[in-house]
């Protein structure tokens, strides 16, 4: 048996002037969002569920960018993405442009069970949800005030990876996108391979500049470099990570290998980021400094 292992993150970037990044709460939210994904795999829970679990938690905290308090396209509406993707059978699910999804990654998950497809889009993908019975919302549900932005702890694109006892590997990601965006832009988190991979090697979910990560393929990337003979996970995804910072983007990357061993690269200011193993408290760290144990999640 694999000895369970949850990882999450809360996006990589620049915060603009005037952001307040409060780290104690990043790292509290972060614990909590690793705990949500850690109790499913502690009762035997597959890596999907686990990776879900997480992605959910950190959607309903208005403070990242998904679900409620994702950032707004130019018309100042929340268009929301997502991802997830199963490693044994490369199952996958994802939906795109969504806005009256209460939980976009709750959407991937049923296009994943209940659809020939991977990828749907905007109504369409919402009457899908909306018909599998997904809880769905008025679109000014996601949207926060002024002020309320303002003091968010973290803003980004969030994600989990998952290995499970059996050895299962899972990926998740869900987004708003860019801060005034144009109406329908797509970014990497929904496309699988790019912002979202998974297969039996390993598990990767991605976070900075999108259309870098897209154009560079990078989660994708990491698999195929373990495949290729890259001796460690970690490797593999920092040679990723720099195809990406070549297209002069920012970027933040979480993979984990069937083995259980963890990469967290990043290039860009701020990584949010947690990491939470069997008789251990979360690590957490939002920055270049060293990850430290957070010891209770506050919620």
């Amino acid at each position: 048996m694999a000895s369970p292992v949850i990882a999450v993150h809360g996006g990589a970037g620049t915060p603009p002037p005037g952001w307040v990044v409060d780290a104690e709460r990043a790292r509290a939210d972060l614990a909590a969002a690793a705990h949500a994904g850690w109790a499913v795999l502690e009762r035997g829970g597959g890596a999907l569920d686990a990776a879900q679990a997480s992605v959910t938690w950190l959607e309903d905290c208005p403070r990242f960018n998904a679900g409620r308090g994702a950032v707004l396209n130019a018309y100042g509406e929340a268009e929301l993405d997502a991802a997830i993707m199963e490693g044994r059978t490369r199952r996958a699910g994802a939906v795109a442009s969504v806005r009256r999804v209460r939980n976009p990654i709750a959407a991937a998950r049923v296009v994943l069970e209940r659809s020939e497809h991977v990828l749907l889009a905007a109504s369409g993908a919402e009457a899908f949800a909306e018909e599998a019975g997904i809880d769905m919302v008025d679109p000014a549900h996601h949207v926060l005030d002024d002020a309320k932005r303002r003091n968010h702890s973290a803003l980004g694109t969030v994600g989990a990876v998952a290995l499970d006892a059996t050895g299962g590997l899972a990926a998740a990601t869900s987004t708003g996108g860019l801060q005034g965006k144009a109406r329908g832009r797509v970014g990497d988190s929904p496309l699988i391979g790019c912002g979202t991979y998974a297969d039996a090697r390993c598990a990767v979910s991605a976070t900075g500049h999108g259309e870098a990560i897209l154009r560079a393929v990078m989660a994708h990337d990491v698999a195929a470099r373990l495949r290729d003979g890259a001796a460690s996970i970690g490797g593999a995804a920092r040679a990723a990570m720099e195809e990406v910072v070549a297209l002069d983007g920012e970027v933040g990357l979480l993979a984990i290998d069937a083995e259980g061993d963890v990469a967290l690269p990043f290039a860009a200011d701020v990584f949010h980021r947690a990491v939470k193993r069997a008789g251990e408290p979360v690590r957490a760290a939002v920055s270049s400094e060293r990850m430290v144990a957070v010891q209770a999640p506050r919620v």
